[in-house]
């Protein structure tokens, strides 16, 4: 989750790393969100959507979508001096799930993309998180052309535990982005600081 370390004689103390997931349902702009953000050229294992692929990757409401990630994203931004975060897009299928435990080894939380055309695709990786406490906000993905609704009304609508923030964004806006990720890292240091208060209390 956190990658530090402090030099006892100098007092220096070198960048703090944080691992993010981005996670969420087929085509709904993990990919988009990490390359929009990303400082680094963001590496990508996206493959053309087959033939044989189509029967289960559900494409409605994405038919112009014509390529699919089959492992996963990668990409790097700094929030600020001393803070970078390391971000990973999950793919989003089914199939694919096998790489979600290995990918949030680590998290500090996650974000949940979501598509207000398809909200029940992301139910899975709210579920997800949510059964492993893994801290993560919902960041609704404004398709254009798709109909707005205010947060709370989306918060309703996935059922999520009170505190749990919904960010309306657009994941290929790089200033859109960033604020989704710093109201993740505000929100998952809350959850991690009450955590260890309750340890201790």
């Amino acid at each position: 989750m956190v990658s530090e370390y402090s030099d006892a004689d100098s007092g220096d103390t070198a960048p703090l790393a944080l691992k993010i997931l981005v996670a969420g349902g087929f085509g709904v702009g993990k990919t988009t969100l990490v390359g929009a953000v990303s400082e680094i050229r963001p590496l990508r294992t996206e493959e053309l959507l087959s033939e044989a692929g189509r029967s289960v990757d559900h494409t409605g409401g994405v038919d112009q979508k014509v390529t699919t990630t089959v492992a996963m994203d990668f990409g790097r931004i700094t929030i600020r001096s001393g803070l970078s975060l390391y971000l990973f897009g999950t793919p989003g299928q089914d199939r694919f799930w096998f790489l979600w435990d290995e990918l949030a080894h680590g998290a500090l939380g996650a974000v949940v993309m979501a598509d207000t055309r398809r909200l029940a695709d992301c139910f899975p990786a709210v579920d997800y998180f949510e059964h492993r406490s893994i801290p993560f906000v919902v960041a609704v993905n404004c398709f254009t052309g798709s109909r707005t609704y205010e947060a709370e009304d989306i918060s309703h609508a996935l059922d999520l535990d009170s505190g749990t923030p919904v960010v309306l964004c657009d994941a290929r806006d790089r200033a859109s982005g960033k604020e989704v990720l710093i109201s993740l890292v505000e929100y998952a240091g809350r959850v991690h600081t009450a955590r260890l208060l309750n340890s201790v209390g």
